[in-house]
């Protein structure tokens, strides 16, 4: 049930949360030591706690809400680029020119991934899907602090027109461990992205090379923050902030392994597959995960209402989507010991095929991932 939809600045501040990773990674700098494990505590630890004391937040918004009375909610994803780059490049300046030993710059700098993939990769993925350019450019500059621009292109092309079928990479296979799966994602997600822009420009009649390809907005936009790291910290601070980043995309590809774990969508022969339905993606209405990740674990209703912000995703019950027994920082935990996220999750994919697909005998082609490829995928 639809319940009407609060837009006063009190209403929005529960989704500030991230915030309270600046105050950590200042603290993180200027008392180094073990001080930066205050940051994933922090977006991790702390916000699963909150989820055993709060429950689960079931109340959808009124999905007419007009976006004007969006504000104070859309207002911290446009403001966190400035906020992140000051922690990365500020730090960076600081480790060259402070205090700090190698361990508790390698330590600052785990904690300030940790908030630019938790974080600032998830409020890019918000600003992606938006048409207002200025939203769209803090997107991409997002992305480009933690040296993952094609994921825009990834993201916008292949994984929502194609999830849960064998086109997307991001859709984790059934049984399939997750150091198995990031190294498929490092590997594929750049050419496959690549390729997908380059038939996109070659359906119109222009090159692969045109202008208007987004990986030379890419090139341009990464390159400039290696050249700043460089610049503000030397050789170190280079490294630094490639320490950042992949750290960041750690977060991001353990959230992606997740939201899709072992869900397929049906394939109707001859390359058809069924449409994408809340019942492809894990949902979640973990309270307190959902406020720092801005509503993110509503996952089925982001891949069946794509355009829909943030405040206004719906939650399903588990007769129409699969749920997750916790948060995603809960669940990311799990998938990073394989063994025991099979023994969690397993039964569940096993339970949601009995549910869903009653009719499917041999699911053994959907585990290898060795279906058809979707007819017209780019």
């Amino acid at each position: 049930m639809q319940t009407p939809f609060r837009a006063r600045l009190i209403d929005a501040l529960p989704f500030w949360l991230s915030l309270g990773m600046v105050p950590l990674a200042i603290l993180a700098a200027r008392l180094g030591g073990w001080w930066f494990a205050l940051m994933p505590v922090y977006a991790w630890y702390l916000t699963t706690v909150l989820d055993a004391l709060l429950g689960l937040n079931e109340e959808n918004a009124d999905t007419e809400t007009p976006e004007t009375q969006l504000f104070w909610y859309r207002a911290i994803t446009i403001l966190w680029f400035p906020v992140q780059a000051a922690m990365i490049f500020g730090a960076i300046w600081y480790a060259a020119h402070g205090p700090l030993g190698n361990w508790e710059k390698v330590g600052l700098f785990f904690g300030i991934g940790v908030a630019s993939g938790t974080i600032g990769i998830v409020y890019a993925h918000e600003l992606l899907h938006q048409k207002n350019p200025v939203e769209r450019w803090m997107g991409d500059l997002l992305l480009a602090s933690t040296l993952y621009s094609h994921f825009r292109t990834e993201h916008l092309l292949v994984h929502h027109s194609w999830v849960a079928t064998p086109r997307d990479a991001v859709s984790a296979r059934y049984n399939e461990g997750f150091f198995r799966f990031f190294l498929r994602v490092l590997r594929d997600c750049p050419t496959s992205a690549w390729q997908a822009e380059s038939r996109r420009l070659e359906r119109s009649g222009r090159s692969r090379f045109d202008r208007r390809n987004p990986f030379w907005r890419y090139g341009a936009l990464q390159l400039g923050m290696l050249l700043l790291a460089l610049l503000l910290g030397g050789w170190q601070g280079l490294w630094l902030f490639l320490w950042q980043a992949l750290v960041a995309v750690w977060q991001l590809e353990l959230t992606n392994y997740v939201e899709h774990y072992g869900l397929t969508r049906k394939h109707l022969g001859n390359g058809r597959y069924e449409h994408v339905l809340p019942r492809h993606s894990w949902n979640s209405s973990h309270t307190a995960t959902n406020w720092l990740l801005i509503n993110l674990q509503r996952h089925s209703d982001h891949h069946y209402k794509p355009d829909r912000r943030f405040p206004l995703l719906q939650t399903y019950g588990d007769d129409e989507a699969p749920q997750l027994p916790m948060g995603y920082p809960a669940m990311t935990f799990l998938a990073m010991v394989p063994p025991l996220w099979r023994r969690r999750m397993n039964p569940r994919v096993r339970a949601w095929r009995r549910q869903f697909y009653p009719d499917v005998q041999d699911w053994s082609a959907y585990n290898r991932g060795d279906l058809p490829r979707p007819r017209n995928a780019l």
